[in-house]
């Protein structure tokens, strides 16, 4: 699942994809292209969980017992390439949310993602911001 390392709920930008999404649709706002009453009610309820609330979690139920526990990054470079991957591989989870908000009528998803490429492009840091931390456990009965 996708996690982060430590008890920082801040750390790590686990986050800051939803932040570039944020910043996209305000600038679509900009342009006319989005109602925004519809962007302001628009919320994510995520929560990307460190190894130890998984083990408090699991400890806490009772019914299974943790075999591994572990984390992995995934680690990303600088490149242009990089940050259009990236764009794609978030489209993936956030379009499904936008079209179930919004509906396929009234947002157009090539536009938002378009858009959405174009500020992960321009923003020098994202690859530094975006670290994908998978939080990985193996239970038994």
């Amino acid at each position: 699942m996708l996690g982060r390392k430590n008890e920082d709920r801040f750390s790590q930008g686990c986050s800051y994809e939803w932040e570039l999404l944020a910043t996209t649709l305000k600038l679509l706002i900009a342009q006319e292209s989005i109602d925004e009453e519809k962007v302001d009610s628009f919320n994510i309820p995520a929560y990307n969980p460190s190894p130890s609330e998984v083990m408090y979690i699991v400890e806490k139920e009772r019914s299974f017992t943790i075999d591994i526990l572990k984390t992995s990054e995934i680690q990303r470079n600088s490149c242009d390439d990089e940050k259009y991957n990236m764009a794609k591989s978030f489209r993936s989870v956030a379009e499904p949310l936008l079209v179930s908000h919004f509906g396929h009528d009234e947002l157009n998803m090539d536009q938002v993602f378009h858009k959405y490429n174009e500020v992960i492009a321009n923003d020098r840091k994202a690859i530094e911001k975006i670290m994908f931390v998978n939080v990985t456990v193996s239970l038994t009965k």
